[in-house]
């Protein structure tokens, strides 16, 4: 879908001045900075999870509140003149528009913007609001952004969304191929010795009862992906095709972004982001690299590792008309140049 956004996603360029309070709140962690409307960084903090769907939005918001608070102590101040939230979980603008008033209720900044965790990595990895990103951690997602404030995004929320892809997606693909490996329904491939390997099992029968019984956790799951990657480093062609499936995702995931916004007659960058496409497996990395130069000729694709705070930092900066150097010194802390 393409829009301008909502209230909670429009950046306006004429916010007070006065501090940022810059979050990214991921699955697994959160980041936390107070930056000066110059760009010094005044103070940062690290939380844990955001994960609002499983404990609800108050108790979610809750698990931000202790590491903004100690952001704020750092930096000598209770409260910010905007907050620039990029979060995980904001899957919808009606999910962006519920999370921003449960922000706003905390006071905690005059304005309050929140966006997608995937706009962070998105702004991170450039120098002005304009491009696509593409990121592929636990679940695969694509934004794109212009500086008139139009977006390209996807509900991202899984197969009902026609998303395929991502640590757990590529888990679970891998399972389902050697299950059926091992009991004659499908072809050979080394994951039936490999996957049940890695927990020190010899079949993959007995990595299937030791999942189902939850002797192996849920969370554990994710440990496959790496198998999976080393195992089509090896050379299986199961493994690989499953690698140049993800680049494909990865690719038609760009190309519709970069078409919505009208970037393909264009040079635009690409930003990929995510823990397994920042790992730049050679073959993901140059399958991607290939088909975005057939379909996207003028794309120019590149790895954004920075943390995505910054990204976070960026948007709030672009929202107070703060360009410039108060934008590099805020990259430069980051990026440590």
């Amino acid at each position: 879908m393409t829009s301008s956004g909502s209230e909670a996603g429009t950046a306006s360029g004429s916010g007070p001045a006065g501090p940022v309070l810059a979050i990214d709140a991921g699955n697994s962690k959160t980041d936390v900075a107070v930056v000066a409307a110059d760009g010094t960084v005044l103070a940062t903090a690290r939380g844990g999870g955001f994960r609002p769907p499983t404990v609800g939005v108050d108790l979610a918001v809750d698990a931000l509140a202790e590491a903004v608070g100690r952001a704020f102590a750092e930096a000598g101040i209770d409260s910010a003149a905007h907050v620039s939230a990029c979060l995980a979980n904001a899957d919808l603008p009606v999910e962006e528009a519920q999370l921003a008033d449960a922000l706003r209720a905390r006071a905690w900044g005059v304005g309050v913007e929140v966006r997608n965790d995937t706009f962070a990595i998105l702004r991170a990895g450039i120098a002005e609001p304009r491009g696509v990103a593409v990121v592929c951690g636990a679940g695969i997602n694509c934004v794109g952004m212009l500086p008139d404030g139009r977006t390209a995004r996807f509900p991202a929320l899984g197969r009902i969304s026609g998303d395929w892809g991502g640590g757990w997606g590529l888990a679970e693909e891998a399972l389902w191929h050697a299950a059926r490996a091992e009991d004659g329904r499908g072809g050979p491939t080394a994951l039936t010795r490999t996957l049940p390997g890695h927990f020190g099992l010899d079949s993959m029968y007995a990595l299937i009862e030791a999942l189902h019984l939850e002797r192996i956790g849920q969370a554990r799951r994710h440990e496959l992906t790496p198998v999976l990657f080393a195992t089509a480093v090896e050379g299986d062609p199961v493994a690989r095709a499953l690698v140049d499936r993800l680049a494909d995702e990865v690719v038609a995931m760009a190309t519709v972004a970069l078409a919505r916004l009208d970037l393909m007659d264009e040079e635009a960058p690409v930003l990929l982001g995510g823990s397994i496409l920042a790992a730049r497996h050679p073959q993901l990395d140059d399958r991607i690299r290939e088909l975005l130069s057939e379909r996207a000729p003028k794309a120019v694709p590149r790895v954004v590792t920075a943390r995505p705070v910054l990204g976070a930092a960026l948007l709030g900066l672009d929202h107070m008309g703060a360009v410039g150097e108060a934008q590099a010194r805020v990259r430069a802390f980051y990026e440590g140049s």
